[in-house]
């Protein structure tokens, strides 16, 4: 059950189309939530995904440490769009959260980028990640990069004794703007890696980084140390869990888990699952340090290393408490929700 705080479902005027913004919560400040189009069977899937994601957002932020709640937008298309089209959704979303009145703030998600960001904001000016030419952060891809890798370090640390990802093997899953970077800064560190991507365009990357090339569903069952989804979410399932052959699973892809219970499964598996909206969280850190908090780079340094040290903490709670890294990431977040509260 998600308890939001607003809640607008709207036909956009000038594309026709459903338009849904989540706002989860604002204890800690204002909402923050990326700007999705993406085809759905159904407009209803597209706000149960919004009601969704803005609820991790919200946990997202207040384990990154951040001043913000959580938020979303979706608009749910039943085909692709064509650039007229996608001009007029994104004119009608940022008419929408300007009508909030400064609550909720988007930035880039799936479907969307920084050139995106400045069409919404021409109607608005709470929104993130535009280009670098428009006063913004720019792409924030690098970010989440950084900040998984740190998350990876993390989880080598507690499950093999080192952080250093030197010699241990990854299948990345997804080698889009975010796992593209993961596989690479991977290679670099010395990791081994199986890559795996729907696009075999990608299959140039892993030629490059002398990578193994291999389908999504080979890696996700791959005899490897660490298995790093970085596509669309909803890879672990009860199936897919049996199947696993690594000792851990971190990626910065959303609602990787199809089910809360899936995280028992893995518990019972003894496979570590680094919470996802934790892993992921370097985006939303980078950008709104630069755009939003105006911190320094090395403030943004600091706050990106710290995923690291967060997950190291939830997999401390989670072993003193015996409850999964799930239950304990979201317990912390609850309490510095309910402290903010």
């Amino acid at each position: 059950m998600f308890s939001h705080e607003r809640i607008i479902i709207r036909r956009g005027p000038e594309s026709g189309l459903p338009i849904v913004v989540a706002v989860h919560s604002t204890a800690l400040g204002q909402a923050l939530g990326g700007c999705r189009l993406a085809v759905y069977r159904d407009w209803r899937d597209g706000l149960a995904d919004a009601l969704r994601l803005s609820a991790a957002m919200t946990d997202k932020c207040a384990l990154a440490g951040l001043p913000n709640g959580g938020g979303k937008t979706v608009v749910a298309l039943d085909a692709p769009l064509d650039d007229s089209r996608k001009q007029a959704a994104l004119h009608d979303v940022g008419t929408v959260i300007e009508e909030l009145g400064g609550i909720y703030a988007t930035g880039p998600d799936v479907g969307t980028g920084p050139d995106d960001m400045v069409t919404i904001g021409s109607r608005t000016r709470h929104v993130f990640c535009r280009p670098v030419a428009a006063g913004g952060s720019g792409d924030s891809s690098p970010g989440t990069a950084t900040g998984t890798v740190a998350a990876l370090r993390a989880v080598c640390a507690d499950r093999f004794g080192s952080p250093e990802p030197a010699g241990r093997s990854f299948a990345v899953l997804g080698l889009g703007r975010v796992g593209g970077r993961v596989a690479r800064l991977l290679a670099e560190a010395g990791a081994k890696l199986l890559v795996a991507d729907v696009d075999r365009s990608k299959h140039a990357l892993a030629d490059e980084l002398g990578a193994t090339w291999v389908t999504p569903d080979e890696g996700l069952s791959a005899a490897v140390d660490v298995v790093v989804p970085a596509a669309l979410g909803g890879v672990l399932t009860p199936d897919s869990v049996a199947a696993l052959r690594c000792s851990a699973v971190a990626g910065p892809a959303n609602n990787q888990l199809d089910s809360p219970a899936t995280a028992d499964l893995l518990q019972a598996r003894g496979i570590l699952w680094a919470p996802d909206y934790v892993v992921s969280a370097g985006g939303v850190v980078s950008a709104t340090a630069v755009e939003l908090h105006h911190e320094t780079p090395e403030q943004v340094t600091a706050r990106l290393d710290g995923i690291g040290n967060t997950l190291t903490n939830v997999f401390a709670a989670a072993r003193r408490d015996n409850i999964t890294p799930s239950a304990a990431a979201a317990a912390e977040a609850a309490r510095r929700l309910s402290k903010a509260g």
